[in-house]
């Protein structure tokens, strides 16, 4: 059983920051890729970034200079520091792990319980 916890969301006024975490525990044997995705109310859930296990990075257009994404490898966490905040960042972030529970298996995408980001003032 795999499971991904997010963490470090909440509400922020424009301009300011947060940082997220995610954490993947359980049976895992290895993982390729982390990152996040995001979901704004009435919309599809789009990529916000994405870390490989090499830590080659990818971002949305609309976050690039302003969202840094990062990767503990020992402790399969990964997290994302969002500086500049706008009320358009305003989702439910969802954390996503592409990993290998087993050596035998194919790699799978598991995802996280999503955690509220509200950017207002």
């Amino acid at each position: 059983q795999v499971e991904l916890v997010e963490s470090g969301g909440g509400l922020v006024q424009p301009g300011g920051s947060l940082r997220l975490s995610c954490a993947a525990s359980g049976r895992i044997f290895s993982i390729d890729a982390m990152g996040w995705y995001r979901q704004a109310p009435g919309k599809e859930r789009d990529l916000v970034a994405t870390i490989t296990t090499g830590d080659s990075t990818n971002y949305a257009d609309s976050v690039k200079g302003r969202f840094t994404i990062s990767r503990d490898n020992a402790k399969n966490t990964v997290y994302l520091q969002m500086n500049s905040l706008k009320p358009e960042d305003t989702a439910v972030y969802y954390c996503y792990a592409l990993l290998r529970p087993n050596y035998r298996d194919r790699a799978g995408n598991y995802w996280g319980q999503g955690t509220q980001v509200t950017v207002s003032s």
